[in-house]
């Protein structure tokens, strides 16, 4: 079975998180995209990362951060956030996660994350199990940007 790359979900801009001027709050991305993330990894790879906290004990910890605002996001407005595993070691995981107007035709915002795995009981970075790795190297879409950067040049339109 092959498995999505590049999982998307849907979200609507709510109020609460809104500013005096109906744009979404810039802090408030960070968690519409992470929720995101962890709705498709659910969905689309069967991994809870919370059942696994609980069960396990370990899961991972946000490391970085780093964040583009091309565009804003408004009051009830429809978005499309898709996401997908970029990198991975042993031990961490870097995820670009992006935020579309509701019919990917206007990208909003681009994320970078980093998530180091960890183990809750020793407190301490864990390393990656064996079905873990099979699980990543089965989802991994790597780009070729070699910086957040050139990344974000590779995704906005280029103006004629």
């Amino acid at each position: 079975m092959t498995l999505t790359k590049i999982p998307e979900s849907k979200a609507k801009i709510r109020f609460q998180d809104c500013d005096p001027f109906n744009h979404l709050n810039n802090a408030a991305y960070i968690n519409y995209m992470i929720n995101a993330r962890e709705d498709q990894i659910d969905q689309y790879y069967n991994l809870d990362i919370f059942k696994l906290a609980k069960n396990q004990g370990i899961s991972w910890v946000v490391g970085t951060n780093q964040i583009a605002y091309l565009k804003p996001a408004l009051l009830m407005e429809n978005v499309v956030i898709d996401s997908q595993l970029i990198r991975y070691t042993e031990n961490q995981l870097h995820v670009e996660i992006r935020m579309w107007n509701h019919d990917k035709t206007e990208l909003k915002a681009v994320l970078w994350s980093s998530f180091v795995h960890f183990n809750l009981l020793q407190q301490k970075r864990w390393n990656h199990d064996q079905e873990l790795l099979e699980l990543f190297k089965n989802i991994i879409e790597p780009i070729s940007a070699t910086s957040f950067e050139e990344r974000i040049l590779q995704l906005k339109p280029q103006k004629v």
